[in-house]
């Protein structure tokens, strides 16, 4: 199986060389960390041999949860060395500040010959997948060395598991029983992943989100002060204007929020917007559509000392700075939720701040804590691009209906934590498994 898959991923390779060359060349992606993706060349310093663990998270949002769950696996297991490994540029890009004292790396890519050399580099003795990234050779060389591989915080949309359903046993085969154990958000993602196969070979637990442990509830953190001194926004009183966030957006959001924000301020014209881009290769383009509106924009990544006054509209064009941002709204909406194709953004990190935010109807990668917050009354489902500027206005007239629907999203945040102990429990009964077994 490992050749006829080498095959397959070096022909889609070979197929697809030039456009990555292009997006390459253009957005300055794919280029760093080739040896290790392509040939699993990577360097662990382990002097003492302790034992290894590896969590991997495949990008900015994924290597965000790692921070709560690795902080935890270590106070559990202070003996232990921790690698993080990342798939794109900007998860790497973060996992290095986020995880300074720990080995940092590329996830390599699939082909039989790179995981193999890095499983064998690492010399892991657990494998944590942070949500997804299952990969038929990673799964099946780490189960050749008895490598216990966990996915924590799974989940399956019911488009995922659309697609499985048409591949059912070919699932089974390549990847569900590779998989040592999944702890899963939700029972309805469990649910599906019995339909699909999950076996009892394969552990199979409910915890519950670990984002809801990482969701911090602080507005005064040294980020956020640095934050709101650098866009020029006064403290709390009288000379501070309403903050809309609208964070981990996509196209076409952007043009949605600010054709809203354009319109809302005739009704608010002290309303100020942050604007958070998911993807940084988008940058420019939405500071292009924000200077389209006529109204003045600051980028964030250019400001070297703090602005007089906040301006009308603040790019923030930075990595890992999102939760600062959140710590300044008294509004939000997150993105990935209007137009059908990404499933949505964590609307749990602005509930954690008490914030009352808006989203759209597709949010079926959070299907869970979307319901949750929208029955305890701490944010506001819309149906469409017309609903979201219907919606934060009605908030912005209403500073007491927002105070009640931030303290509502809080609180559900408080209720629903203690998912990290609860996978810890999972990974450690996997890790005496292992030891177990080998002995």
């Amino acid at each position: 199986m490992f050749l006829v898959l080498d095959a397959l991923y070096s022909f889609a390779l070979l197929l697809l060389s030039p456009w990555l060359v292009w997006r390459a060349a253009t957005t300055g992606r794919y280029r760093h960390g080739l040896a290790a993706k392509l040939l699993g060349r990577v360097a662990v310093s382990n002097p003492n041999g302790r034992p290894v663990a590896w969590f991997h998270g495949v990008s900015v949002g994924e290597i965000h949860l790692l921070v709560t769950l690795v902080a935890a696996f270590r106070e559990r297991h202070p003996d232990w060395h921790v690698v993080v490994s990342s798939t794109t540029d900007t998860g790497l890009a973060e996992a290095r500040v986020r995880f300074a004292d720990a080995t940092v790396i590329a996830y390599p890519f699939d082909f039989s010959w790179a995981v193999s050399a890095a499983l064998d580099a690492i010399r892991p003795r657990i494998v944590v997948l942070a949500e997804s990234e299952l990969w038929p050779n990673f799964l099946a060389a780490a189960a050749n060395r008895r490598i216990p591989v966990a996915v924590v915080n799974a989940r399956m949309s019911p488009r995922s598991f659309a697609r499985l359903q048409r591949v059912g046993g070919l699932a089974r085969a390549l990847l569900f029983r590779h998989v040592a154990a999944f702890a899963v958000q939700a029972e309805e993602y469990a649910d599906r992943m019995r339909r699909l196969g999950v076996g009892r070979e394969t552990v199979l637990t409910v915890t519950g989100s670990v984002k809801y442990d990482g969701a911090a509830g602080d507005r005064d953190t040294p980020k956020a002060r640095e934050l709101k001194r650098l866009v020029g926004l006064p403290e709390n009183g009288a000379d501070r204007p309403p903050v809309w966030v609208a964070g981990s957006t996509h196209a076409p959001e952007e043009a949605i929020v600010l054709d809203a924000y354009v319109k809302l301020r005739e009704r608010f014209p002290r309303l100020r917007l942050v604007l958070v881009p998911r993807h940084p290769d988008r940058f420019a383009e939405v500071a292009q559509l924000a200077e389209r509106t006529g109204l003045a924009v600051a980028r964030r990544s250019r400001l070297t000392s703090p602005l007089s006054a906040m301006p009308p509209v603040v790019l923030l064009d930075t990595v890992g700075e999102l939760g600062a941002a959140w710590a300044l709204a008294d509004v939000g909406y997150t993105g990935g939720s209007l137009d059908g194709k990404r499933g949505g953004q964590s609307m749990i990190e602005p509930a954690g701040y008490g914030v009352p935010t808006v989203f759209g109807p597709y949010v079926w990668n959070f299907r869970d804590a979307a319901r949750r917050l929208v029955d305890a009354g701490g944010a506001v489902m819309v149906a469409d691009a017309a609903g979201v500027e219907t919606a934060v206005a009605e908030l912005l007239a209403d500073p007491a209906k927002r105070e009640r629907m931030g303290a509502a999203a809080r609180q559900l945040v408080r209720d629903q934590q203690g998912a990290t102990g609860r996978t810890l429990d999972v990974l450690d009964r996997l890790i005496v498994s292992a030891v177990r077994t080998d002995g």
